[in-house]
């Protein structure tokens, strides 16, 4: 037998031939065994490295020394054949996705292959096995957190699938830390059109998303919560996809969706997980029965990981609040906290971190778990809680006091933009409906977003509601006012902002009442 280990030459790095080609992209760790008989020379392509004289009736195998985790089998493999086995519809392995996630995290495969292994699996799908597969390799491919005995069954976390003027986790984490929960909220940058929290963090001076793990423990018993990114170590393969997913346009895949966001939130050791899934125009999922397949796709795969996992559904075509962009929705958040803030996004709030109280035992019911939620932004203690987290992640405590003062300056610490420009209406009649998908594009084409993961955004890009729905507006009435620098709004922009209004007559009413739609399982 002759053994050829990939840590030093191999002889098949370099083969032309497909049977043995293959195995140039084995783990770095794994040796090639191979057993023949002495009767001719072995193939030219090889003579310069074995010299020995085999014939080529041989069998091949790889044993993985130092394996992915949870991947301890012997196995056969090359990306592009996994590529084209989900290419043709056919489902991956546990085995084949252990294999890919690997070749991801250490780098050993194309980022064009990365990339079309993303579009099959969009295109193809996934089913149940392949998707809680994908999720647990993912969680599995770097650290797992771990926290005190003594937060047994109070480590909790939301995630939303993405909407516009969604600034629900700057209230919500505060407050649920008000109630007595631990709250590591690990989030993400924005997406295609929706914002992303960190962005929006990172608009306050000094506010560091960047946290080593000690740190982060540390400011978690110290204050309640903690808002951060994803470390290098913290499912790295997820780090890797999520950069790529926008850029290959397969963001609204079902399976990835629920592998980036369950393997994040399994990384993190949660007790209790809600999901805020979001359905209409603004959303990724534009209607309620695909909503309904993500979340009952997310929340069977949060329950097999370990973790207290529910879904509600919420309306997402009008913006949340009345703010659109980071530094604005800051204000916003930080007017919330004071007890100013706008009705739809007390609601999500107040029945988000409601569901979580009921989940780790702190409540019985979901209307006593809203009460105390709303509580604790109105009395001031989630403010607090906001405020020592300011200072805990880097901003000075001058600016965080000034910042959550009840006459706060906003300008004078959060950048604000060097233009504004007013839309006004141009007949009268009734708020029906203001097209947030139409205001969160224009704004990330000012530079609000970004198009390619790792750009720079501006922080200060933003638009601010002038009317809400429901309210009557005379001709001329300003109702949108857009923040912006270079560059300035061209004529189609502000022809497409103009016709995300729509007025009624004065006897018509929104359709739009409560944001709550339902959710899995019932509460």
């Amino acid at each position: 037998m002759l053994l050829c280990s990939s840590s030093g030459l191999d002889p098949f790095s370099f083969s032309p031939h497909p049977v043995l080609r293959r195995f140039a992209l084995a783990p770095r760790s794994s040796h090639l065994h191979v057993s023949c008989s002495p009767i001719g020379q072995f193939p030219a392509f090889c003579s310069p490295i074995v010299t020995d004289v085999y014939s080529l009736n041989f069998t091949i195998r790889t044993e993985t020394t130092e394996s992915f985790p949870g991947n301890n089998q012997a196995t056969m493999l090359s990306i592009p054949d996994l590529i084209k086995k989900k290419r043709d519809g056919n489902a991956l392995s546990d085995e084949d996705i252990q294999f890919f996630l690997q070749a991801v995290v250490e780098n050993n495969i194309q980022e064009a292959q990365t990339g079309a292994m993303l579009m099959a699996i969009f295109t193809k799908g996934m089913v149940a096995t392949e998707t809680m597969a994908l999720t647990k390799a993912m969680k599995l491919s770097g650290e797992v957190l771990s926290w005190p005995e003594e937060w047994a069954g109070l480590v909790v976390d939301k995630h939303s699938t993405g909407g516009v003027g969604d600034k629900v986790s700057l209230v919500l984490a505060p407050a649920l830390a008000a109630c007595g929960l631990k709250v590591p909220m690990i989030s993400g940058r924005g997406l295609s059109h929706t914002g992303g929290t960190l962005d929006k963090l990172e608009s306050i001076p000094g506010f560091n998303v960047s946290q080593p793990f000690p740190k982060l423990r540390s400011i978690l018993a110290e204050v309640g919560c903690v808002i951060v990114g994803q470390t290098v170590s913290l499912v790295p393969a997820d780090r890797i996809l999520y950069a790529l997913r926008d850029a290959t346009s397969t963001v609204e895949s079902l399976p990835l969706i629920t592998g980036s966001i369950i393997s994040k939130k399994a990384a993190e050791s949660l007790n209790s997980l809600v999901l805020d899934v979001k359905f209409g125009r603004s959303a990724i999922c534009k209607d309620l029965a695909s909503a309904k397949a993500l979340g009952e796709s997310l929340v069977t795969a949060g329950n097999n990981l370990g973790m207290k996992t529910r879904a509600v559904f919420t309306h997402m075509s009008n913006p949340i609040g009345r703010c659109i962009g980071n530094s604005v929705e800051v204000i916003e958040s930080l007017e919330t906290l004071k007890g100013k803030g706008p009705s739809d996004l007390m609601e999500l709030v107040s029945t988000l971190g409601g569901v979580l109280l009921v989940m780790t035992g702190k409540v019985s019911s979901l209307s006593e778990g809203g009460r105390l939620i709303t509580e604790s932004v109105t009395g001031g203690a989630a403010l607090a809680k906001f405020q020592a987290m300011m200072v805990a992640q880097g901003v000075s405590n001058e600016n965080a006091q000034s910042l959550c003062s009840a006459q706060a300056d906003y300008h004078s610490i959060l950048r604000r933009a060097d233009h504004q420009t007013e839309l006004r209406t141009h007949t009268q009649g009734v708020v029906m409906e203001i097209d947030g998908l139409v205001l969160a594009e224009v704004l990330h084409q000012l530079g609000a977003g970004r198009t390619n993961a790792g750009e720079p955004i501006n922080h200060s890009v933003g638009a601010e509601l002038l009317v809400s729905l429901g309210e009557s507006v005379n001709k001329g009435r300003p109702w949108l006012r857009i923040h912006f620098e270079s560059p300035a709004l061209t004529p189609d922009q502000t022809s497409r902002l103009e016709g995300a209004l729509t007025l009624g007559g004065s006897g018509d009413k929104p359709l739009r009442g409560s944001l709550i739609e339902e959710m899995i399982p019932p509460m």
